[in-house]
Formats: structure tokens, sequence, C-alpha cells
């Protein structure tokens, strides 16, 4: 579906090791402010036990796990909405990304530069947020004289409805708050992406803590204070080491189970970013299976099954007729397609079908 996460923070708090660990790249990181100046992208594999479990049960000659795509952006500074750092240019990188993951230091080390001298996990996300603040308050700013006019002589309603929601908006913004703690309706949120606000992206918060603290940061105030600003907002905290996550990316498969057994965790915490980057767009999973091929698709929660169609081909959308449907669940309860089918569990459903996390679909269509 061609979704992004932008990866964002401070200079020098993890952001290229975490890139680099997540994708498998080697983007430059380095000890010192803006060693990142062009965004590197990258495309990770969600992982998805359930599309485990179908290789095992039709042995395709194919396996395709659905993707997700980030982008490593250079470190904000105080000031960026107005020329400071590296500028303007990389508010616009962030605008061109569908939400942000802001990884935000959790640990001291004095061998471990931060660019404003101290470690200070409030006053950090405070810093990127007053410059996403800045520039949606600019295009406020710019938008508002526009429609005032027509919005208080009450002769179009579109203009009236825009100009009080973003009058709404921006007395948010003043207060510092982001757009995204707005109570707002379906409607609001349709008009709103209209303008791309920053402050109105989803955002995941990632604590990037020591390697000593992995296995127990219930002391480490630096998260606790993250978590309290993820609550208060309604955004939602990640806690991984970036230092670790780096060393796994570097071990073979097999290696990186004795390693993890090793630390005591269970699973590393690129995945458990990676789920949560894809929850938090609302985003879920169907399947198709075949000898040929097991696939995980993306797609947006609340997709009718001719959408989800039209996510495999164009075509099959156009001319949808059934959806061949049984959820994942059954599936594997039933042991076999065909035990499924017996047992009447495999059903038809039309266009209207709303899709859920999990079915696998077989598309009936014609052209």
């Amino acid at each position: 579906m061609g979704l992004t996460a932008g990866i964002v923070g401070l200079p020098n708090v993890g952001k290229s090791t975490l890139f680099n660990a997540l994708t498998k790249s080697n983007a430059f990181a380095a000890n010192f402010p803006f060693a990142t100046i062009d965004p590197n992208v990258g495309i990770v594999e969600v992982p998805d036990t359930r599309v485990d479990t179908l290789v095992k049960m039709y042995n395709p000659k194919k396996t395709i796990y659905t993707t997700f795509e980030f982008t490593d952006v250079a470190g904000l500074v105080r000031g960026a909405s107005k020329g400071e750092g590296l500028g303007n240019q990389f508010l616009s990188y962030i605008r061109a990304c569908d939400a942000i993951c802001q990884v935000v230091r959790c640990f001291d080390d004095d061998n471990v530069i931060h660019i404003e001298g101290s470690i200070d996990p409030i006053r950090d996300i405070e810093t990127i947020l007053l410059e996403l603040i800045f520039a949606d308050i600019d295009t406020i700013e710019k938008r508002i004289p526009k429609i005032e006019k027509r919005a208080q002589m009450k002769t179009d309603k579109d203009s009236v409805i825009e100009y009080e929601l973003l009058k709404r908006a921006m007395v948010f913004l003043k207060k510092s708050q982001p757009i995204r703690s707005m109570d707002l309706s379906i409607e609001d949120k349709k008009l709103l992406r209209n303008f791309n606000f920053l402050t109105a992206k989803p955002t995941l918060y990632v604590c990037n803590v020591s390697d000593q603290e992995l296995t127990d940061y219930s002391h480490n105030t630096y998260v606790k204070q993250v978590m309290e600003i993820a609550e208060s907002e309604g955004s939602k905290v990640c806690v991984i080491s970036a230092k670790i996550e780096s060393e796994l990316a570097q071990l073979p498969d097999d290696e990186k189970a004795i390693f993890l057994e090793e630390l005591g965790v269970k699973q590393p915490g690129l995945i458990d970013l990676i789920q949560k980057s894809y929850e938090m767009l609302n985003l879920q999973t169907f399947l198709t299976v075949g000898k040929d091929e097991v696939r995980a698709w993306t797609f947006k929660k609340g997709s009718k099954a001719p959408e989800c169609a039209g996510i495999v081909h164009s075509d099959f959308e156009k001319g949808f007729i059934r959806a061949e449907t049984i959820s994942y669940d059954d599936l594997i309860a039933c042991g076999s397609e065909a035990k499924a089918r017996e047992l009447g569990k495999i059903r038809l459903e039309g266009k209207e079908y709303v899709a859920n996390d999990g079915d696998i679909f077989h598309f009936r269509f014609n052209l």
C-alpha cells in the first residue's frame, strides 16, 4: 500500500543505528550531530506467524510477507521550522510520511554526545513537537485569510466548517498540544487530512534504553516520563535497545535465538516496533493461499472485500463477484482446507463484506 513511517528524533539518540537494525541496511551512523542528511529509506517485512503456519500447511513455491516502509529522517533541532540545523527540508520529509516513530534517548552515557548537553526525554519530545507545531501553525495562518471572509459572511457552508475547525486546531496548537490529541469526528479528520498536518500524524515513541536495562526498565524514570506523555495524547510506546538490535541484525537466524535467550528476552524489540507501527495506522492483514504462493496483504481496517481484491489486482476489484472466505483460526482448527469445506467453514461473501484481520480470501471475478 506504500505506507511509510518516519524515524525522527534529536541528533545522536540512536535513530540511524535503529534504522540499520530494522532494515538490515548500512545507513551512516556517527557520534556527532547531522550524520544523516538525506533521508534513508528501507523496506521491512512484517513478521507474521500465521504465514509461517500456512507455509507448513500448503508447502508453496513462494512465500511473501507484507511489508512496511521506514524513512530515517535527519535529526531535528530547536529552531528547525525557522531554518536552524538542517532546516525546513526535513520537516517536508516528515510530511511525506504517514506516521512518526520518534526515538527518545532513555539512557546515560558520557561517551555519547547529546546535542542539548543532558538527558531529558520530556525536553527532547517537546523540542520536536514545538517544531512540528510551528509548521502546522504556519499552514493554518496561510489558509485562514483565504476563507475567513466567506466563513464570517456564512455564504459558503464548507468554508464555515473549515474555518471553525482550523480555529479550533489553532487553539490546541497554541497550547502546545498536537492536533492528534483533539477530539475529532470522522468528517473532521477527513477535512484535516487535506492539510497533511505534522502533529496530526499518529506517533510511536521509541524509548532507546541501555542493554543492561532492556530486560527490566521498570526503574527507568526516563521511560516512565515518555509513557506519561504518550498516554496523555493517545500515542503508543515501544522500548528497545538500539545497540542490542544492531548486534542482533548481524547474527544468523539460528544464533539470534541463543543470543536472545542469554539476554532473557523473548523476541527482538524491532518486532514490537514494526507491529505497533503497523497497528497505529489501522492496518490489518488478509491472506491468500495455495500451492503456488502463500502471501500476506496489507489493508486498511474497515475495507470491504472488493477493495481487498483490488489490492491483489485492480482487475479483481473491477470484476468482483464474490470472495470465498475463511478465517485463519477456523482453517487451523479444521486442520485442512478440505475439512473446512466439509464442515461449512468456507463462506461466500459479497460486495458489502467488511474484511477482518486474518481472513483468507479466494476472489471470484469476471471481466
